[in-house]
């Protein structure tokens, strides 16, 4: 299901095979940041936002030299969708990997909220602030974290709307994304119709970070999640290194969610490592009925507890709690 296609250093690119009826191309990245920032909750702030960064530059690398990208500068538009689009700061690895200075930024704000408190369905509010610019032939690149896809879905309207209004052309979309399969979903119903509407468009890639995750539903077998939210390890497509990393340390497969709140992660501590926290005090609380084995079997089963060693799970926590709790200090 997965065809490697770059490469280079530290960076691994994987062609996901599509349906034939999808024209829109989706890969699947790994680098030591992306798995990083799955993988330890207390990487935040500045220092998320960097390795976030420095990470999409090396894919963006990877995916000139492969032949999947051939962008040009004056062609290239940075589409922000406020506040999880900032966190990959497409704009400055865009100027690392290709040494660019000129290619421009357009912004957009959208918030999802659920419908009502126990709501499976959400809407978009504070959508008002929108900044956006077009180039005449434009390559679109932007990132967000998608779960239910309702930002993404109202940014690909919007985008949409905005180059028709301007007159301009529309060549090719470039998504980056911690997120699930709506992902696809959305970016290939865009793909066809953008091939309507813009004689000169070219292509749709959309680049999952370190798997293809899933999203739980209140069906779904975990015993703390949070549904239409996280982006779990269980039954997701995921990277060979992002698998084999999970053996690095026992918290890796247990954490509830790849990213936990994007944007709370890069711009406010407080509420993301109180997220965290309550996490992992959560969890302390399973110890009493569960070993790590039992929980490992429900997160991710795919992996060898054995590898592990002997793991206690309470005390697997309590480091977890102890480490979050100085951070919030």
């Amino acid at each position: 299901m997965l065809e490697i296609v770059s490469s280079e250093k530290e960076c691994r690119i994987y062609r996901i095979e599509t349906e034939a009826e999808c024209t829109s191309e989706e890969y699947i990245a790994t680098t030591p940041g992306t798995r990083a920032i799955c993988n330890d909750s207390a990487l935040a702030g500045v220092d998320y936002t960097c390795a976030l960064k420095k990470s999409c530059s090396d894919v963006l690398k990877g995916l000139k030299s492969s032949g999947v990208l051939n962008m040009e500068e004056k062609d290239t538009i940075v589409f922000n969708v406020l506040r999880g689009g900032l966190n990959f700061g497409l704009r400055e690895a865009l100027a690392s990997a290709y040494n660019w200075n000129r290619h421009g930024s357009a912004f957009i704000s959208a918030q999802r909220v659920r419908k009502s408190r126990n709501s499976e369905e959400w809407h978009i509010t504070e959508s008002h602030y929108k900044k956006v610019y077009v180039p005449d032939n434009a390559w679109v690149v932007l990132g967000d974290v998608v779960a239910t896809g309702t930002s993404l879905e109202y940014a690909m309207e919007e985008l949409s709307r905005a180059v028709e209004q301007s007159g301009s052309q529309l060549k090719g979309i470039l998504f980056f994304t911690y997120g699930g399969r709506r992902s696809g979903e959305i970016i290939s119903r865009t793909d066809k119709i953008c091939r309507e509407k813009f004689p000169n468009y070219e292509k749709s890639v959309l680049v999952y970070l370190e798997g293809r995750f899933e999203v739980p539903e209140p069906a779904t077998p975990l015993s703390i999640k949070i549904t239409g939210t996280d982006l779990i390890r269980y039954q997701s497509l995921l990277a060979p290194e992002f698998i084999e990393s999970q053996y690095e340390n026992p918290t890796y497969p247990l954490e509830r969610c790849a990213i936990y709140d994007a944007g709370s992660r890069a711009f406010w501590l407080p509420e993301y490592l109180a997220d965290v926290h309550s996490y992992w005090a959560q969890t302390r609380s399973l110890a009493e009925g569960m070993d790590f084995c039992d929980l490992l079997k429900e997160r991710m089963p795919r992996l060898d507890c054995d590898r592990f060693g002997k793991v206690d799970l309470r005390e697997l926590c309590d480091q977890q709690i102890n480490k979050i709790a100085e951070l919030m200090k």
